[in-house]
């Protein structure tokens, strides 16, 4: 059973940074493509970047030249570097892996992220 753990989340003053992490077990990550997303109060699921298993990215408009993903497949890892946060980038972010290579089959429990202005 694929289990993925984020942690790294807090509060933040804007234009602050935060390192989010991932940590996957039951599953070595490395042939897998993985992404985030964030959750906000009474928001749907917004999807941020994802990342294959050799670190090709791409990011949603909202956080692109922001933030930066990467992945430590040594350590079954996946970070999410964000900097130049907002106050609108509060919200719960989740880490995903994608087993199907078409959508993102487990997901962690999300860490708080919030930006005061």
């Amino acid at each position: 059973q694929v289990q993925l753990v984020e942690s790294g989340g807090g509060l933040v003053q804007a234009g602050g940074s935060l390192r989010l992490s991932c940590v996957a077990s039951g599953r070595t990550i490395s042939s897998y493509s993985m992404g985030w997303f964030r959750q906000a109060p009474g928001k749907e699921r917004e999807f941020l970047t994802r990342i294959t298993w050799n670190s090709n990215t791409r990011y949603a408009d909202s956080v692109k030249g922001r933030f930066t993903c990467s992945r430590d497949n040594a350590k079954n890892t996946v970070y999410l570097q964000m900097n130049s946060l907002k106050p609108e980038d509060t919200a719960v972010y989740y880490c995903a892996l994608d087993d199907s290579g078409h959508d993102y089959d487990y997901w962690g429990q999300g860490t708080q992220v919030t930006v005061s202005s």
